[in-house]
């Protein structure tokens, strides 16, 4: 096996960059190592090239991206839509795989290759949504519950459709028998896997769970069972990656408790996306031709044409049955325009098989880029399009929910219970009874525990607010609520020790960083607790500017401001620095009368990146 370490190093480099560049720009991260494997690598500049064991890593980086894939989606998220969610994701996927099932027929003649197309066309992509969705201030609506359960059952389509067509493939032939065999055999595997993901891992759960696991024994458990599965799934003439994404739904659903789950959770999505995906899709762009241009520009036009379109026609007239109109169907197929991992996945894999050609593999490449370039923009346009027509319907979500409720968590529910019905969760009583003098509902339990979550109404719950010192019960609380109540907007407290990791969990949650930044709680609650804080208020004359630079500062000398809430004539909203906010909204925060905050008040000169303060809020 050949084996060169600065070229590997190099590949890795070029990953990290083209990552980082494309998440500074707003996308997601593959097309930015897509696009460093196509500039560095032999399309153009020839300064990367792939040997036997980058291939080898590759293929394991996506493997276990599939774990964690499968490890990190809720597949009871398909019912939070229900019938409008399925029927788009439906028509959102059929008929742009119709279209290009029939575009390669026309052209090539291939069956088998037009299947592998046609699933490449109608594939979505749920890590494409979330990030948008949070910039346009839309979790809380009905079309984001659609996008969310409509991308996630796309993607298992996708993958259970890629797999029986690989079976097919193998064959060499769709005569009857052939086809017949590889029902047989698929329906075997899936058959065991359900035996054991559906009746032995619920039995293992309570065992492992009162053992206490190491987290990293846990972590290399999970990976043997996701490898295992994955080779049975290689043995039944399927690829390996659907194995390992069915070993990652039932390890979450039968194996793992929320702790677990998440500690899990945060190495695969290290391990995956962090280091050994990359590199996969770097080299994926290794074989990326740019004579399609010349050879077959047409069809490279057809393709990038026909996949958005036949994405927002198809979901937008399936999903006129669900009665909530045209217009809001074609604002969903918009936003499942993009294309992400499982596309790319299921081009290379099917190039690396012989079912497509480089020309093909060129094509889907180079669409998955396009349409998942342009679903910020389409998306954006065709909210806005709702909005003026008062059609942007929210969902009957009410109430948020406080997890920890000291002092500075009391200050912010009591800003937000003027608008909203307000709920705090917490252990200690003497925290109770302060919320009692503030006249807020007030829960004494563990925010991790599932029955009390239901007693505080987690079920209805629009947003979770976790501001406790701990980071990792802020992280378990946010899973937890995401995943099992489905709550649309999490905000979390992350100390200044807080890792990069728990960070991009956090993220990957779907989850927001409360304040905009790492904050040290219990400094902050030890200055409310003793009156050394003062109320501000800032009106923002310049929002974007004025919200990103207060939160984002870091230099800890100058954070005299903690920014609570965003008040506007119609309502009062959790601050968040995503969040759009218009001329004449105001930041209500606390700041710190010992970091000089009283004199600047005092004399109405201007803070840092601020405008002037007015008078204190209260």
């Amino acid at each position: 096996m050949s084996f060169d370490p600065t070229n590997l190093l190099l590949v890795l480099l070029a990953a990290l960059a083209g990552g980082w560049l494309a998440r500074r720009l707003g996308y997601p991260s593959i097309l930015g190592e897509l696009a460093a494997g196509i500039v560095l690598g032999p399309p153009l500049l020839g300064v990367l090239s792939t040997d036997d064991a980058i291939a080898v890593i590759g293929k394991l980086g996506v493997v276990l991206l599939m774990l964690y894939i499968g490890l990190h989606l809720d597949p009871s998220s398909l019912g939070k839509a229900s019938r409008p969610g399925l029927l788009a994701s439906f028509g959102g996927f059929v008929v742009p795989a119709a279209l290009g099932f029939g575009l390669i027929m026309l052209i090539d003649g291939d069956a088998i290759a037009a299947a592998f197309v046609a699933v490449a066309m109608g594939v979505t992509s749920l890590a494409t949504k979330s990030r948008i969705l949070v910039d346009l201030g839309i979790l809380n609506t009905r079309i984001a519950h659609v996008l969310m359960a409509g991308a996630l059952f796309s993607d298992i389509a996708a993958l259970v459709l890629f797999a029986a067509l690989l079976g097919l493939a193998a064959t060499g032939t769709i005569a009857l028998s052939g086809i017949l065999a590889t029902v047989a055999k698929a329906v075997l595997f899936l058959g065991g896997v359900w035996l054991i993901g559906g009746w032995l891992f619920p039995k293992l759960g309570p065992l492992i769970a009162r053992r206490k696991f190491d987290p990293s024994v846990l972590f290399i458990s999970v990976v043997g069972i996701g490898l295992a599965f994955a080779a049975a799934a290689e043995a039944a003439g399927l690829h390996g990656i659907l194995g390992a994404f069915l070993a990652g739904l039932f390890i979450r659903d039968g194996v793992l408790n929320h702790s677990q789950l998440g500690a899990v959770e945060a190495r695969a999505r290290n391990v995956s996306v962090g280091l050994l995906a990359p590199v996969f899709f770097v080299t994926a762009g290794f074989k990326v031709s740019f004579e399609v241009f010349t050879d077959s520009f047409l069809l490279v036009v057809a393709v990038v044409v026909l996949a958005p379109i036949g994405k927002i026609i198809g979901t937008a007239l399936f999903y006129l049955p669900s009665g909530y109109g045209f217009r809001e169907g074609v604002a969903v197929g918009a936003g499942m325009n993009g294309r992400g991992a499982v596309e790319i996945i299921v081009a290379e894999i099917a190039l690396t098989a012989g079912i497509i050609d480089a020309r093909i593999f060129s094509i889907l490449v180079f669409m998955a880029v396009f349409t998942t370039a342009t679903v910020p923009v389409l998306l954006t346009r065709s909210i806005e399009w709702l909005r003026r027509r008062g059609e942007l319907v929210a969902d009957d979500r009410n109430g948020i929910l406080f997890v920890g409720a000291g002092p500075v968590s009391l200050r912010m529910a009591s800003l937000l219970a003027e608008r909203h019905p307000v709920t705090l969760i917490d252990t200690n009583p003497d925290h109770g009874r302060a919320a009692a003098r503030q006249g807020l509902a007030f829960i004494k339990g563990n925010a991790l525990d599932e029955e009390v979550m239901d007693e505080a109404g987690a079920a209805d719950a629009k947003s979770l607010v976790v501001v406790t010192p701990n980071a990792e019960v802020n992280l378990l609380a946010a899973q937890l609520a995401k995943q099992r109540f489905g709550i649309p907007a999490v905000y979390a407290t992350m100390p200044d020790e807080a890792s990069q990791s728990m960070l991009r969990l956090l993220d990957d949650l779907g989850g927001e960083l409360l304040f905009g930044r790492q904050v040290d709680l219990a400094d902050w609650d030890v200055a409310v607790a003793h009156r050394t804080v003062v109320d501000l208020s800032y009106e923002l004359a310049d929002p974007e500017d004025v919200v990103r630079s207060a939160a984002r500062s870091t230099n800890r000398s100058t954070l005299s401001s903690l920014p609570l809430v965003v008040r506007s004539d119609s309502s009062v909203e959790v601050f968040s620095p995503e969040r759009r906010v218009r001329e004449g909204d105001q930041v209500l925060a606390l700041g710190k009368a010992s970091d000089g905050w009283s004199a600047r008040v005092a004399g109405g000169s201007e803070s840092p990146g601020l405008s002037v303060p007015r008078s204190p809020a209260q």
